[in-house]
């Protein structure tokens, strides 16, 4: 609707946007390279971070970045997730059928990802997405996949992700001291910051083949502050003022108008910081 108004190629602040057109903050450039060095480590780390932030975009740009001739990325998301299920969807990926009995299964993924290695001369990856939401018994099984060589090396990466609750609610806790001892790296990303919501629109403005400023400073400003810096929320308050300066014919977007936006359209979030 608006596209074709602004000179669009794309519309700008979607989910899909391509991963290598995304906005790289410096909280994520970091994160990227503590994954490698994960991955290349063959280590267990875990990312944590707020609803909406940015962790599954992050992890989304990781996977694509490595190159499939060294490294076999397995990815799950799966909130109902067990640990028979954990097997069976590793498998699945790696084209091989699980047993009905989770053990039988455990050693044909532990078989395959030692192929991976000797064979194929590759690195496993194992990524767990929404880690919050799974039991203890599950979280178990997945640190299970460390133990080689009675624990003496570890066959594969493993990569936790969730929202902070995974730590505060569950590894934390001396149930979960298993798990946690074995955890090398905890990477958390915040929230962007005021100074890091221009590339971030730039970046969207860039994928949608936009050369002007659609937004002013205070438009920016005003982003940020209703958005609390959380991407999600930045994407829907741009997205939004982008339709109502359209509805009103104007071709730049400032201060009162995201007000209006945010006043009129938007839907209460916890996570915004609205002043």
């Amino acid at each position: 609707m608006y596209e074709h108004f602004f000179e669009m190629e794309n519309t700008p602040f979607v989910r899909n946007i391509p991963a290598d057109r995304l906005y790289t903050s410096p909280a994520i450039e970091e994160a990227m390279g503590r994954l490698r060095y994960t991955v290349d480590n063959q280590r267990f780390s875990v990312v944590l971070a707020d609803p909406g932030v940015g962790k599954s975009t992050l992890i989304r740009m990781f996977v694509l970045s490595l190159p499939r001739d060294k490294y076999l990325p397995l990815y799950l998301s799966d909130s109902k997730l067990t640990p028979r299920w954990l097997y069976a969807g590793l498998l699945d990926q790696m084209g091989v059928e699980a047993k009905i009995n989770r053990g039988d299964s455990k050693r044909i993924l532990q078989k395959e990802i030692e192929n991976v290695r000797t064979t194929q001369g590759r690195k496993a990856v194992c990524i767990l997405d929404e880690a919050h939401l799974l039991d203890k018994e599950t979280l178990e099984e997945f640190r299970f996949l460390l133990n080689c060589n009675f624990d003496s090396e570890s066959p594969m990466a493993l990569i936790l992700v969730g929202q902070k609750e995974l730590w505060e609610q569950k590894l934390r806790l001396k149930a979960y001291t298993a798990i946690r001892q074995r955890i090398y790296m905890n990477i958390v990303l915040e929230k962007l910051e005021l100074s890091e919501v221009h590339g971030y629109i730039r970046a969207h403005l860039d994928y949608a083949g936009t050369v002007q400023e659609l937004f002013t400073s205070d438009a920016e400003e005003e982003i940020y502050k209703i958005s609390g810096g959380v991407a999600r929320e930045i994407n829907a308050v741009c997205e939004k003022s982008l339709l109502y300066a359209y509805q009103q014919q104007k071709r730049l977007i400032d201060g009162h108008m995201v007000r209006f936006v945010a006043d009129h359209e938007m839907l209460p979030s916890d996570e915004a910081v609205v002043v």
